[in-house]
Formats: C-alpha cells, sequence, structure tokens
C-alpha cells in the first residue's frame, strides 16, 4: 500500500493526488476506483466506504442506495483527509470499481 498526498485549493472544492505521474481529481479518480483503500484523516486510516457497499451489492445484500450513501460518505472522508491510500503497487491507475 502506498500513501498519494492530497493537494486542495484554499476552498477545499478541488483535490487531486498524483497518479501515473500526472495529477488527477480524488473525487472523480479515486473514489470510483478499485485500488482506492481508503483515506488518511488525522493519521489514522479510514477505509473507503464504498468498498464494503460494493462487496454487498454484488452479492445482492446492499441495496443501491447504501452505495450512494457512502460514496457521499468518502466525499466527507476527503474533504476532512490529507492522503489517499493506494493499492496500485503496479502502477497501472485508474481502474474502475465497477468493472467485472
Amino acid at each position: 500500500m502506498k500513501s498519494l498526498e492530497m493537494k486542495k485549493d484554499e476552498k477545499g472544492s478541488q483535490a487531486s493526488v498524483k497518479c501515473q505521474n500526472e495529477d488527477v481529481s480524488v473525487y472523480s479518480h479515486c473514489a470510483y476506483c478499485k485500488f482506492c483503500e481508503g483515506v488518511i484523516v488525522n493519521k489514522r486510516k479510514v477505509k473507503a466506504p464504498q468498498k464494503s457497499k460494493m462487496d454487498g451489492i454484488q452479492k445482492g445484500l446492499t441495496p443501491d442506495e447504501e452505495l450512494m450513501a457512502a460514496h457521499m460518505m468518502f466525499m466527507t472522508l476527503i474533504r476532512d483527509g490529507t492522503a489517499i491510500v493506494c493499492a496500485d503497487e503496479n502502477d497501472e491507475g485508474f481502474t474502475s470499481l465497477y468493472s467485472y
């Protein structure tokens, strides 16, 4: 696992990380990437809530609305966090969480 430090603007409305040598939006890339394992908030790793909800949806145990709520929680974690925990050890870059 690696930690990707977030760069935020003054307002906090944009956050980016360095992924495959380019800056990508945390909100539009990391939130939907299968390699995103969580966010570091106050020196503690918080697991990405959408990962566990996605597992439940694939098994038919979780309603779609819970996945949407999990994504909203992830956006809140990004706002409060300082880094993304990434499992992309082979430097593959963004890979959709929803690909099968």
